[in-house]
């Protein structure tokens, strides 16, 4: 019986520089991957990769039987039917709003009377508690018994003119003024919208009203009405929103209620010198063949409020050919404007003293105190948190609208 035959050296050797090579490979490859975890561009990649692959099918739904697959295709069925239902719903609630808006109309009218100096409220309409005649009340006995003290130097003031010019001005001052600007520099969403230059314009605005519209293209529009100024002709400055209340026929699971698909703005017609969206800057040229150089001047688009009235252009067709810098402009439009909407003209008087404002971060407090409690009280730290990452934070995201409020669109979807 003949033995074994021994492997030869030369095999053997091979084997070992084949291991060696594989060990001085791991080396390097473990080597290329701790320089490339060093690199954010990497990291934010690989970051997304891992993203995109939370949600994925684990392969369980592909495992069941044939039986169960045919039930769960009954449940879709149904939920086309529910999804159906709420689309229903949401159009009554458009009705609603409709037979409302007349109402609302009506007292909003008042109220634009009395910012835009229109007319004088009177007596009974302001009766109306507030914190600072509280405060008057509490000190206006101290002021009685100083009014003797004082009386010689009042008349001393009114002698030189003084006292007669300060009623003069509180005389002159009309309405409630910059009532819409002081609304929009209120809320940090606005204030960011305007910039100085604009401050000026925004002072003549005197209302911002909402159109429903009923028939197709269904939606709403904004009406920003001005006094007439020296900045440009039109007194109206429109922007429009269309909306749609159904699901997509394409992705019907992806309805969430009523959803803004499109806006658009209007022409504004500036005097000469007053348009505050464009700015010129001068550039130097220098000719390649003969080195000379030469200034020019481009004009270019600026920072301005007023670039609301001209949002981007949705592209007809599928969402998926709007790319992600357009999409990400139209996301923060349609927000803005359901903002406007739903918040602001509403409750105009309550942004513009800061009360709603207030409220706003008693909301937030309380739901910050409501998650700590549930949860552990150590503090996040979020210099420690290595899955941190700045740029995916969206807590500066401003919140739009009330939780209750049914009519939350969304923006183009992902």
């Amino acid at each position: 019986m003949s033995e074994p035959e021994n492997p030869s050296s030369e095999t053997v050797e091979d084997v070992e520089e084949e291991l060696d090579g594989e060990a001085v490979e791991a080396g390097d490859s473990q080597a290329i991957a701790a320089q490339l975890m060093k690199n954010p561009g990497v990291l934010a990649a690989l970051q997304d990769k891992l993203s995109s692959i939370v949600g994925s099918p684990s392969g369980y739904i592909q495992s069941l039987p044939k039986e169960v697959k045919r039930r769960i295709k009954a449940l879709k069925k149904l939920q086309n039917e529910i999804i159906n239902v709420e689309a229903e719903f949401y159009k009554e609630v458009n009705l609603l709003e409709l037979k409302y808006a007349p109402k609302y109309t009506a007292l909003f009218e008042k109220r634009k009377e009395v910012v835009s100096a229109a007319r004088e409220p009177t007596d009974e309409e302001c009766d109306w508690p507030s914190d600072e005649e509280e405060e008057d009340e509490k000190d206006e006995e101290g002021k009685l018994a100083g009014e003797l003290k004082d009386k010689t130097s009042l008349e001393g003031a009114k002698e030189a003119g003084g006292d007669g010019e300060e009623k003069k001005a509180e005389e002159d001052t009309k309405g409630i003024p910059s009532f819409w600007l002081t609304i929009f520099k209120n809320v940090d969403m606005l204030s960011e919208m305007v910039q100085e230059h604009d401050e000026p314009i925004m002072a003549h605005l005197q209302d911002i009203q909402v159109v429903i519209h009923d028939k197709d293209p269904v939606g709403f529009s904004l009406e920003f009405r001005f006094e007439p100024n020296e900045y440009f002709t039109e007194t109206v400055l429109t922007k429009r929103y269309e909306m749609r209340y159904e699901p997509d026929p394409q992705d019907p699971f992806a309805f969430e209620g009523p959803e803004i698909i499109k806006c658009t703005g209007c022409t504004i017609t500036w005097n000469k010198g007053k348009n505050v969206t464009v700015k010129q800057i001068k550039k130097k040229q220098k000719h390649k063949g003969r080195g000379l150089t030469r200034t020019v001047t481009k004009q270019v688009q600026a920072d301005s409020f007023f670039n609301f009235f001209n949002p981007p252009a949705v592209p007809e067709g599928s969402e998926s050919e709007v790319d992600e810098e357009i999409e990400a402009l139209l996301g923060a439009d349609f927000e803005i404007g359901h903002f406007i909407r739903e918040r602001i003209v509403p409750r105009a008087v309550l942004f513009f003293t800061g009360e709603a404002i207030e409220n706003d971060d008693y909301d937030d407090e309380e739901n910050e105190e409501s998650s700590s409690s549930d949860g552990e009280d150590d503090e996040y730290d979020e210099d420690n948190d290595p899955d941190f990452n700045p740029e995916k934070c969206q807590t500066n995201r401003p919140r739009c609208i009330k939780a209750c409020c049914p009519q939350k669109p969304r923006s183009l979807r992902n």
